[in-house]
Protein backbone atom coordinates (compact mmCIF):
# COMPACT_ATOMS: atom_id res chain seq x y z
CA UNK A 1 0.00 0.00 0.00
CA UNK A 2 0.90 3.61 -0.32
CA UNK A 3 0.44 6.63 1.00
CA UNK A 4 0.78 10.07 1.29
CA UNK A 5 0.72 10.46 4.93
CA UNK A 6 0.28 7.70 7.39
CA UNK A 7 -0.64 8.23 11.15
CA UNK A 8 -0.51 5.66 13.31
CA UNK A 9 -3.24 5.47 15.80
CA UNK A 10 -6.60 5.79 15.87
CA UNK A 11 -7.42 7.43 19.45
CA UNK A 12 -9.28 10.79 19.36
CA UNK A 13 -6.16 12.48 18.23
CA UNK A 14 -5.36 10.37 15.40
CA UNK A 15 -8.83 10.53 13.58
CA UNK A 16 -9.26 14.13 14.49
CA UNK A 17 -6.16 14.46 12.28
CA UNK A 18 -7.04 12.18 9.89
CA UNK A 19 -10.93 14.23 9.47
CA UNK A 20 -9.25 17.19 8.57
CA UNK A 21 -6.15 16.26 6.35
CA UNK A 22 -8.66 14.36 4.48
CA UNK A 23 -10.89 17.50 3.53
CA UNK A 24 -8.40 20.18 3.80
CA UNK A 25 -5.15 18.37 1.59
CA UNK A 26 -5.64 16.33 -1.32
CA UNK A 27 -2.95 13.91 0.33
CA UNK A 28 -3.99 9.91 0.72
CA UNK A 29 -4.64 9.27 4.18
CA UNK A 30 -4.11 6.11 5.69
CA UNK A 31 -4.53 5.32 9.81
CA UNK A 32 -3.19 2.05 10.86
CA UNK A 33 -4.43 1.24 14.62
CA UNK A 34 -3.45 -2.26 16.54
CA UNK A 35 -7.17 -2.28 18.14
CA UNK A 36 -10.24 -3.78 16.27
CA UNK A 37 -12.09 -0.65 17.08
CA UNK A 38 -10.99 3.69 16.72
CA UNK A 39 -10.81 4.82 20.37
CA UNK A 40 -10.49 1.29 21.80
CA UNK A 41 -8.24 2.55 24.35
CA UNK A 42 -7.88 5.65 26.32
CA UNK A 43 -9.63 7.83 24.17
CA UNK A 44 -12.88 6.62 25.70
CA UNK A 45 -12.27 4.71 28.28
CA UNK A 46 -12.16 8.20 30.18
CA UNK A 47 -14.39 10.46 32.28
CA UNK A 48 -16.62 11.38 29.42
CA UNK A 49 -15.68 14.94 30.32
CA UNK A 50 -15.72 18.57 28.04
CA UNK A 51 -13.03 19.96 30.33
CA UNK A 52 -13.02 23.85 31.45
CA UNK A 53 -9.50 25.06 31.31
CA UNK A 54 -9.73 26.62 34.26
CA UNK A 55 -7.48 23.82 35.51
CA UNK A 56 -4.35 24.35 33.16
CA UNK A 57 -1.90 26.92 33.79
CA UNK A 58 -1.48 28.97 30.58
CA UNK A 59 1.89 29.36 30.27
CA UNK A 60 3.44 25.82 31.44
CA UNK A 61 0.70 24.19 29.92
CA UNK A 62 -0.33 26.74 27.09
CA UNK A 63 -1.11 23.77 24.20
CA UNK A 64 -3.42 22.29 26.62
CA UNK A 65 -5.26 24.90 28.04
CA UNK A 66 -5.82 26.96 24.36
CA UNK A 67 -7.06 23.37 23.00
CA UNK A 68 -9.52 22.73 25.36
CA UNK A 69 -10.57 25.91 25.77
CA UNK A 70 -11.80 26.33 21.64
CA UNK A 71 -12.80 22.67 22.14
CA UNK A 72 -15.69 22.95 23.84
CA UNK A 73 -17.35 24.85 21.39
CA UNK A 74 -15.97 22.46 18.58
CA UNK A 75 -17.32 19.65 20.15
CA UNK A 76 -20.55 21.06 21.04
CA UNK A 77 -20.98 21.84 17.35
CA UNK A 78 -20.22 18.38 16.19
CA UNK A 79 -22.28 17.01 18.78
CA UNK A 80 -25.15 19.16 17.41
CA UNK A 81 -24.14 18.52 13.49
CA UNK A 82 -24.28 14.82 14.00
CA UNK A 83 -27.09 13.91 16.89
CA UNK A 84 -24.79 13.52 19.01
CA UNK A 85 -25.34 13.56 23.13
CA UNK A 86 -23.78 17.03 24.19
CA UNK A 87 -24.40 17.76 28.11
CA UNK A 88 -23.87 21.29 29.08
CA UNK A 89 -23.75 20.44 32.97
CA UNK A 90 -21.06 22.28 34.50
CA UNK A 91 -18.72 21.19 37.18
CA UNK A 92 -17.89 21.75 41.00
CA UNK A 93 -13.60 22.35 42.05
CA UNK A 94 -14.16 22.17 45.26
CA UNK A 95 -11.27 22.55 48.48
CA UNK A 96 -11.52 21.60 51.93
CA UNK A 97 -8.90 23.62 53.67
CA UNK A 98 -7.11 26.76 53.05
CA UNK A 99 -4.61 25.51 50.86
CA UNK A 100 -7.17 24.60 48.26
CA UNK A 101 -8.59 27.89 48.51
CA UNK A 102 -5.89 29.19 47.24
CA UNK A 103 -5.68 27.11 44.58
CA UNK A 104 -9.02 28.10 43.62
CA UNK A 105 -7.94 31.51 43.37
CA UNK A 106 -4.96 30.96 40.89
CA UNK A 107 -7.36 28.64 39.07
CA UNK A 108 -9.72 31.50 38.70
CA UNK A 109 -6.93 33.67 36.99
CA UNK A 110 -6.03 31.05 35.11
CA UNK A 111 -9.94 30.70 33.69
CA UNK A 112 -9.73 34.10 32.67
CA UNK A 113 -6.74 33.95 30.86
CA UNK A 114 -7.80 30.65 29.37
CA UNK A 115 -11.17 32.33 28.38
CA UNK A 116 -13.65 31.43 30.19
CA UNK A 117 -16.31 34.64 30.93
CA UNK A 118 -16.55 35.95 33.71
CA UNK A 119 -20.51 34.53 34.14
CA UNK A 120 -18.66 30.94 33.50
CA UNK A 121 -16.71 31.07 36.04
CA UNK A 122 -17.94 32.08 39.87
CA UNK A 123 -16.03 31.34 43.33
CA UNK A 124 -18.02 30.51 46.06
CA UNK A 125 -18.06 30.05 49.15
CA UNK A 126 -19.33 26.83 51.23
CA UNK A 127 -22.69 27.90 52.31
CA UNK A 128 -23.61 29.21 48.81
CA UNK A 129 -22.15 25.31 47.51
CA UNK A 130 -24.90 23.64 50.08
CA UNK A 131 -27.35 25.81 48.95
CA UNK A 132 -26.64 24.79 45.13
CA UNK A 133 -25.53 21.26 45.91
CA UNK A 134 -26.99 19.93 49.05
CA UNK A 135 -25.06 16.97 49.69
CA UNK A 136 -21.58 18.92 49.11
CA UNK A 137 -18.80 19.85 51.99
CA UNK A 138 -16.05 21.90 51.43
CA UNK A 139 -15.01 25.38 52.38
CA UNK A 140 -15.05 26.62 48.72
CA UNK A 141 -15.55 25.85 45.37
CA UNK A 142 -15.48 26.75 41.95
CA UNK A 143 -18.69 26.61 39.88
CA UNK A 144 -17.95 26.38 35.84
CA UNK A 145 -20.83 25.96 33.77
CA UNK A 146 -18.83 25.55 30.79
CA UNK A 147 -18.38 22.00 31.26
CA UNK A 148 -20.03 18.76 29.70
CA UNK A 149 -20.29 15.55 29.72
CA UNK A 150 -20.39 12.98 26.19
CA UNK A 151 -19.46 9.98 25.10
CA UNK A 152 -15.69 10.35 23.09
CA UNK A 153 -15.94 7.00 21.85
CA UNK A 154 -18.93 7.57 19.38
CA UNK A 155 -17.52 11.28 18.83
CA UNK A 156 -14.15 9.35 17.45
CA UNK A 157 -16.57 7.02 15.46
CA UNK A 158 -18.31 9.44 14.06
CA UNK A 159 -15.10 11.69 13.04
CA UNK A 160 -13.48 8.18 11.44
CA UNK A 161 -16.34 7.69 9.42
CA UNK A 162 -16.50 11.22 7.99
CA UNK A 163 -12.76 10.89 7.38
CA UNK A 164 -13.46 7.52 5.20
CA UNK A 165 -15.79 9.43 3.37
CA UNK A 166 -13.48 11.90 2.11
CA UNK A 167 -10.90 8.75 1.01
CA UNK A 168 -9.24 8.35 4.48
CA UNK A 169 -8.05 4.30 5.14
CA UNK A 170 -8.58 2.78 8.41
CA UNK A 171 -6.81 -0.30 8.67
CA UNK A 172 -7.58 -1.98 12.06
CA UNK A 173 -6.32 -4.65 13.42
CA UNK A 174 -3.15 -4.27 12.15
CA UNK A 175 -0.08 -2.82 13.97
CA UNK A 176 2.96 -1.37 12.77
CA UNK A 177 5.90 -3.57 13.47
CA UNK A 178 8.97 -2.56 12.12
CA UNK A 179 9.34 1.19 10.46
CA UNK A 180 11.94 1.75 8.29
CA UNK A 181 12.73 5.81 7.82
CA UNK A 182 16.67 5.65 6.38
CA UNK A 183 15.35 5.92 2.60
CA UNK A 184 13.40 8.81 1.28
CA UNK A 185 10.02 7.32 1.91
CA UNK A 186 8.69 5.55 5.01
CA UNK A 187 8.02 1.66 4.82
CA UNK A 188 5.91 0.22 7.42
CA UNK A 189 5.73 -3.52 8.06
CA UNK A 190 1.78 -3.75 9.59
CA UNK A 191 0.73 -7.56 9.67
CA UNK A 192 0.03 -9.04 6.33
CA UNK A 193 0.64 -5.02 4.51
CA UNK A 194 3.63 -3.51 3.79
CA UNK A 195 3.24 0.08 3.51
CA UNK A 196 5.17 3.09 1.47
CA UNK A 197 4.47 6.37 2.91
CA UNK A 198 6.00 9.89 2.33
CA UNK A 199 5.00 11.20 6.29
CA UNK A 200 4.41 9.49 9.50
CA UNK A 201 2.30 11.15 11.98
CA UNK A 202 2.84 9.32 15.71
CA UNK A 203 -0.79 9.43 17.23
CA UNK A 204 -0.37 5.98 19.05
CA UNK A 205 -0.74 7.66 22.47
CA UNK A 206 0.56 5.19 24.73
CA UNK A 207 2.93 3.36 22.11
CA UNK A 208 4.08 6.98 20.87
CA UNK A 209 7.48 7.21 23.09
CA UNK A 210 8.29 3.30 21.86
CA UNK A 211 7.33 4.58 18.29
CA UNK A 212 9.47 7.59 18.20
CA UNK A 213 12.44 5.71 20.13
CA UNK A 214 12.23 2.97 17.14
CA UNK A 215 12.35 6.02 14.81
CA UNK A 216 15.53 7.20 16.40
CA UNK A 217 13.00 10.30 18.20
CA UNK A 218 13.08 11.65 21.69
CA UNK A 219 15.63 9.10 23.05
CA UNK A 220 16.45 11.32 25.85
CA UNK A 221 12.72 11.17 27.11
CA UNK A 222 10.80 8.17 28.84
CA UNK A 223 8.00 7.86 30.28
CA UNK A 224 5.42 6.13 33.09
CA UNK A 225 1.88 4.43 32.40
CA UNK A 226 -1.08 5.25 35.42
CA UNK A 227 -4.26 3.07 35.13
CA UNK A 228 -6.92 4.92 35.77
CA UNK A 229 -9.99 2.79 37.76
CA UNK A 230 -13.61 3.54 38.39
CA UNK A 231 -16.72 2.15 40.60
CA UNK A 232 -20.23 2.80 38.98
CA UNK A 233 -22.68 3.96 42.21
CA UNK A 234 -25.96 2.02 42.53
CA UNK A 235 -29.20 3.67 40.94
CA UNK A 236 -30.49 5.24 43.99
CA UNK A 237 -27.23 8.09 43.92
CA UNK A 238 -28.19 8.85 40.08
CA UNK A 239 -29.66 12.38 41.49
CA UNK A 240 -27.27 12.53 44.40
CA UNK A 241 -25.93 15.66 42.83
CA UNK A 242 -27.04 17.76 39.36
CA UNK A 243 -23.04 18.23 38.58
CA UNK A 244 -19.94 16.25 38.75
CA UNK A 245 -17.50 17.35 41.43
CA UNK A 246 -13.33 17.61 41.32
CA UNK A 247 -11.43 18.31 44.68
CA UNK A 248 -8.46 20.34 44.73
CA UNK A 249 -5.16 18.14 43.76
CA UNK A 250 -2.94 17.47 47.01
CA UNK A 251 -0.29 17.09 44.93
CA UNK A 252 -0.40 18.84 41.53
CA UNK A 253 3.02 18.65 40.50
CA UNK A 254 2.67 14.61 40.00
CA UNK A 255 -0.05 12.71 37.84
CA UNK A 256 -1.82 11.58 40.91
CA UNK A 257 -6.15 12.57 40.83
CA UNK A 258 -7.79 12.31 43.85
CA UNK A 259 -10.91 10.75 42.58
CA UNK A 260 -13.57 12.61 41.64
CA UNK A 261 -17.45 12.14 41.68
CA UNK A 262 -18.70 11.92 37.95
CA UNK A 263 -22.10 12.99 36.55
CA UNK A 264 -21.95 10.82 32.62
CA UNK A 265 -24.17 12.56 30.50
CA UNK A 266 -26.61 9.49 30.52
CA UNK A 267 -26.86 10.28 34.27
CA UNK A 268 -24.92 6.98 35.55
CA UNK A 269 -22.11 7.90 38.83
CA UNK A 270 -19.14 6.88 39.08
CA UNK A 271 -15.74 7.77 41.39
CA UNK A 272 -12.63 7.98 39.79
CA UNK A 273 -10.39 8.03 38.52
CA UNK A 274 -6.80 6.95 40.60
CA UNK A 275 -3.41 6.86 38.90
CA UNK A 276 -2.22 3.14 39.83
CA UNK A 277 1.63 3.14 38.15
CA UNK A 278 1.55 -0.37 35.95
CA UNK A 279 4.41 -1.58 32.88
CA UNK A 280 1.99 -1.35 30.00
CA UNK A 281 -0.08 1.13 28.15
CA UNK A 282 -3.04 -1.85 28.18
CA UNK A 283 -2.04 -2.81 31.77
CA UNK A 284 -5.39 -3.57 32.53
CA UNK A 285 -4.24 -7.10 33.80
CA UNK A 286 -1.49 -8.70 35.89
CA UNK A 287 -0.59 -10.84 32.94
CA UNK A 288 0.02 -8.17 30.21
CA UNK A 289 1.60 -6.01 33.06
CA UNK A 290 3.85 -8.93 34.31
CA UNK A 291 4.25 -9.43 30.54
CA UNK A 292 5.64 -5.95 30.13
CA UNK A 293 7.33 -5.60 33.86
CA UNK A 294 11.21 -6.51 33.06
CA UNK A 295 11.71 -4.55 29.97
CA UNK A 296 9.82 -1.54 31.23
CA UNK A 297 11.92 -1.44 34.60
CA UNK A 298 15.13 -1.52 32.44
CA UNK A 299 13.38 1.14 30.36
CA UNK A 300 13.27 3.36 33.61
CA UNK A 301 16.17 2.41 35.09
CA UNK A 302 18.40 3.58 32.23
CA UNK A 303 16.40 7.35 31.74
CA UNK A 304 15.50 10.00 33.93
CA UNK A 305 12.37 8.12 35.12
CA UNK A 306 15.10 6.27 37.54
CA UNK A 307 14.81 9.51 39.15
CA UNK A 308 11.43 8.97 39.85
CA UNK A 309 11.31 5.29 41.17
CA UNK A 310 13.33 6.46 44.39
CA UNK A 311 11.85 9.57 44.85
CA UNK A 312 9.92 8.92 48.52
CA UNK A 313 7.18 11.22 47.68
CA UNK A 314 6.46 9.21 44.58
CA UNK A 315 6.77 6.10 45.85
CA UNK A 316 4.75 6.88 48.89
CA UNK A 317 1.25 8.29 46.57
CA UNK A 318 1.59 5.12 44.23
CA UNK A 319 1.38 3.50 47.39
CA UNK A 320 -1.30 5.12 48.40
CA UNK A 321 -2.76 4.80 44.69
CA UNK A 322 -1.94 1.23 44.80
CA UNK A 323 -4.19 0.92 48.12
CA UNK A 324 -6.87 3.00 46.45
CA UNK A 325 -6.69 -0.16 43.95
CA UNK A 326 -7.28 -2.87 45.82
CA UNK A 327 -9.90 -1.20 48.99
CA UNK A 328 -12.80 0.07 47.46
CA UNK A 329 -13.85 1.32 50.84
CA UNK A 330 -10.19 3.39 50.53
CA UNK A 331 -11.25 4.52 47.10
CA UNK A 332 -14.37 6.24 48.11
CA UNK A 333 -13.66 7.49 51.35
CA UNK A 334 -11.53 9.72 49.42
CA UNK A 335 -14.70 11.06 47.56
CA UNK A 336 -16.41 10.80 51.04
CA UNK A 337 -14.37 14.01 52.13
CA UNK A 338 -16.78 16.11 50.35
CA UNK A 339 -19.34 13.75 49.69
CA UNK A 340 -19.75 12.52 53.22
CA UNK A 341 -22.87 10.38 52.78
CA UNK A 342 -21.81 7.99 50.09
CA UNK A 343 -21.89 4.92 51.21
CA UNK A 344 -18.87 1.95 49.78
CA UNK A 345 -21.80 -0.47 50.36
CA UNK A 346 -23.50 1.25 47.36
CA UNK A 347 -20.81 0.50 44.91
CA UNK A 348 -21.22 -3.16 43.36
CA UNK A 349 -19.32 -2.79 39.84
CA UNK A 350 -16.07 -1.13 38.61
CA UNK A 351 -16.29 0.97 35.99
CA UNK A 352 -13.66 0.49 32.75
CA UNK A 353 -10.22 1.38 33.45
CA UNK A 354 -8.38 3.33 31.18
CA UNK A 355 -4.36 4.00 30.93
CA UNK A 356 -3.04 6.60 30.30
CA UNK A 357 1.14 7.60 29.74
CA UNK A 358 3.29 10.58 31.54
CA UNK A 359 6.25 11.27 29.83
CA UNK A 360 9.15 11.90 31.97
CA UNK A 361 12.21 14.26 31.08
CA UNK A 362 16.16 13.24 31.25
CA UNK A 363 16.06 15.17 34.70
CA UNK A 364 13.44 13.45 36.30
CA UNK A 365 10.38 15.99 35.70
CA UNK A 366 7.11 15.03 34.54
CA UNK A 367 7.10 17.26 31.20
CA UNK A 368 4.08 19.48 31.57
CA UNK A 369 2.35 20.18 28.07
CA UNK A 370 2.10 18.16 25.22
CA UNK A 371 5.16 17.51 22.83
CA UNK A 372 5.61 17.86 19.29
CA UNK A 373 8.94 16.06 17.87
CA UNK A 374 9.92 15.77 14.61
CA UNK A 375 12.38 13.14 13.05
CA UNK A 376 13.07 12.16 9.44
CA UNK A 377 10.14 11.95 7.43
CA UNK A 378 7.78 11.90 10.96
CA UNK A 379 6.17 13.78 13.52
CA UNK A 380 5.53 12.48 16.92
CA UNK A 381 3.18 13.43 19.56
CA UNK A 382 3.88 12.88 23.18
CA UNK A 383 2.54 13.13 26.26
CA UNK A 384 -0.81 14.36 24.90
CA UNK A 385 -2.84 13.19 28.07
CA UNK A 386 -5.74 14.81 29.96
CA UNK A 387 -7.62 17.62 28.73
CA UNK A 388 -6.33 15.62 25.27
CA UNK A 389 -10.10 14.37 24.50
CA UNK A 390 -11.16 17.97 25.05
CA UNK A 391 -8.83 19.70 22.82
CA UNK A 392 -8.21 16.85 20.38
CA UNK A 393 -9.80 19.18 17.49
CA UNK A 394 -8.22 22.29 17.71
CA UNK A 395 -4.66 20.15 18.65
CA UNK A 396 -5.24 18.23 15.59
CA UNK A 397 -5.19 21.46 13.57
CA UNK A 398 -2.60 22.83 15.67
CA UNK A 399 -0.23 20.13 14.32
CA UNK A 400 -1.58 20.41 10.75
CA UNK A 401 -0.41 24.43 10.98
CA UNK A 402 2.78 23.13 11.41
CA UNK A 403 3.43 20.61 9.16
CA UNK A 404 2.05 23.42 6.41
CA UNK A 405 4.80 25.64 7.66
CA UNK A 406 7.25 23.40 7.30
CA UNK A 407 6.00 21.98 3.84
CA UNK A 408 5.37 18.88 4.56
CA UNK A 409 1.24 19.35 3.92
CA UNK A 410 -0.67 21.93 1.53
CA UNK A 411 -3.96 23.20 2.62
CA UNK A 412 -6.50 23.47 -0.63
CA UNK A 413 -9.61 24.09 1.41
CA UNK A 414 -10.40 26.04 4.63
CA UNK A 415 -13.98 24.46 5.67
CA UNK A 416 -14.04 21.14 7.13
CA UNK A 417 -17.60 20.38 8.79
CA UNK A 418 -19.18 23.27 10.73
CA UNK A 419 -15.38 25.07 10.98
CA UNK A 420 -13.13 27.49 9.08
CA UNK A 421 -9.64 26.08 10.00
CA UNK A 422 -7.77 29.68 9.37
CA UNK A 423 -10.09 30.98 12.15
CA UNK A 424 -9.46 28.14 14.22
CA UNK A 425 -5.87 28.40 14.00
CA UNK A 426 -6.03 32.40 14.24
CA UNK A 427 -7.68 31.51 17.80
CA UNK A 428 -5.53 28.96 18.86
CA UNK A 429 -2.56 31.27 18.06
Amino acid sequence: MKSDITIIGAGILGTSLAYFLSQATDSSVLVLEQAPEAAYHTSRRNTGKVHAPFLYDPERKRLFARAASLGFDMWEAFAKGKGLPFKRDGVLEVALDENGTKRLEKYMAWGERNGLQKDELKLLDGSEVSRLEPEVRCQNAILCTKDGSVDYGKFTQSLMEDAKTHGAQFLLNTKAEEIDSTKGTVTISAGQQTVETGLVINAAGGMAIDIAHSMGVARDLADIHFRGEYWQADDEYRNLTKVSVYSVPKNPEYPFLDPHWIVRHDGRCEVGPNAVPVFSPYGYTFAENAKEFPSKIIEMLTSGAARMLFDPQFISLAAGEFLSSVSKTVMINRVREFLPNLDPAKFHTRGTAGVRSSVISSGGKFVPDALIKEGKNSVHILNYNSPGATGALPFALHVIDQLREKGLVRLARTQCGPWDISRILELLA
